[in-house]
């Protein structure tokens, strides 16, 4: 795993105390069990054409405040945002909630954890 630098690292921790997080079994049995939610990719274009888990939809982290309202207008609905590790995806997590979005959640280990353990 890529190195991350202490001050990003702290970032993420930061956003982490109000985004909560699901692990991959947890969003496996949502998607298994049809539960209603919205699955977000925030990675990069490259990174979501090389795979991305079924049923998902990407939004990258870098407009997904500028796109996200007119794809979840609901502010309530539930979200389970993913990136490749879980970091990016508990940032993007952070920013949505300071849009009003109160149902939002990241998956731990990201899409490295999903491919892992499906």
């Amino acid at each position: 795993m890529k190195d991350h630098d202490v001050g990003f690292l702290e970032l993420v921790q930061k956003s982490l105390e109000s985004v909560p997080e699901y692990d991959v079994h947890q969003v496996k049995n949502k998607l298994d069990n049809s539960e209603e939610f919205y699955l977000i990719d925030v990675r990069e274009d490259n990174e979501w054409i090389a795979g991305n888990i079924p049923n998902s939809i990407h939004i990258g982290k870098g407009v997904i405040e500028r796109d996200i309202a007119n794809l979840i207008p609901n502010k309530d609905a539930e979200i389970v945002l993913y990136c490749q590790g879980g970091f990016r995806s508990a940032l993007a997590g952070e920013s949505i909630q300071k849009m009003g979005y109160k149902n939002v959640f990241s998956m731990s280990g990201g899409y490295s954890d999903w491919i892992n353990n499906n």
